[in-house]
């Protein structure tokens, strides 16, 4: 099977496309032939080893000395179901689904092995396969960071970078929950996160939102760019200042997988989608996402 493969840490360069071998699932796993995958700052991050300089060692340790110790990158995906191990209960051959691979990764490639038990699901019945795999990474990541923040309905939510695969879905999840909603991001971005349910767009590079007099309770930094000494200055008492930088790698649940899975179904959230690419094209859509330009989700067709 054809699959990008990452040889080094590195610029997008080192990502090269190559004939592997197709993976054989086990007793507990599904073999996926993968139709789309989305690429994600996370991807970007393992590319780039960008990690602080205390958790180098331990995160070369965990990733790989020199390159990915799982070469073929891509977090989330979705596809079609093609054969599954003699111990699944759950899936079935022909099944539509999606999933988050976590540190196995895979997603760049024309076939992957799931765990039955990992954060895999049936696809919402009433999306593309381009949808479903533009879903599960903003939406869990998301969902992490307003756990954490206790948001509750009526809260006041600023979400920094409000136009991103994670700025989206915090939007449209923050107005989902009953809180009013401030969008952050470029002007080429206001439309958009109004058309999500933000109640005001502020246009960072002309506006500094901590000069304003509102406060707010939730500040959700969805890029790592804002800084929490600058935050403080806007946040209500007993607000809390939420950031994708440094607070550790969100946690990936079933149940937050399930209730996406319902969101979408419902039409209470949508996927957003900027670019599409060919497997082939990988290293240019690593570009793009690194420029930060990007308006949603990259998704690369298989």
């Amino acid at each position: 099977m054809k699959a990008m493969v990452c040889t080094q840490y590195g610029s997008p360069d080192v990502l090269e496309l190559r004939e592997v071998a197709k993976p054989a699932p086990k007793a507990k796993e599904l073999l996926v032939r993968i139709h789309a995958a989305a690429v994600t700052s996370g991807d970007i991050r393992v590319r780039t080893f960008n990690s602080p300089l205390l958790m180098w060692i331990p995160m070369r340790l965990v990733l790989g000395l020199t390159r990915p110790r799982n070469p073929i990158l891509g977090v989330e995906l979705a596809g079609v179901v093609e054969a599954v191990g003699k111990e699944v209960t759950r899936f079935k051959p022909g099944d539509r689904v999606f999933a988050l691979t976590g540190m196995r990764f895979g997603g760049y490639a024309e076939y992957t092995c799931l765990r039955e038990d990992s954060r895999v699901a049936l696809q919402p019945d009433n999306v593309t396969h381009e949808d479903a795999a533009a879903i599960l990474f903003g939406g869990t990541t998301a969902l992490h960071f307003f756990r954490k923040g206790n948001l509750r309905s009526g809260h006041k939510v600023l979400i920094y970078g409000a136009s991103g695969a994670v700025g989206t879905s915090a939007v449209q999840l923050a107005k989902h929950f009953g809180a009013e909603v401030t969008a952050v991001c470029s002007a080429a971005g206001a439309e958009l996160v109004k058309s999500l349910g933000a109640e005001r767009w502020i246009d960072y590079t002309r506006d500094d939102f901590t000069e304003r007099p509102e406060r707010y309770d939730i500040i959700f930094d969805a890029v790592g760019k804002l800084p929490k000494s600058k935050s403080l200055r806007a946040l209500a008492s007993g607000g809390s200042y939420l950031t994708v930088d440094g607070q550790g790698i969100a946690k990936e649940r079933q149940e937050d997988v399930l209730l996406l899975k319902e969101l979408t179904e419902q039409g209470r959230i949508r996927a957003v989608i900027d670019r599409r690419y060919t497997l082939k094209d990988i290293p240019e859509a690593h570009r793009y996402v690194e420029s930060g330009r990007k308006k949603g989700n990259v998704i690369v067709t298989i």
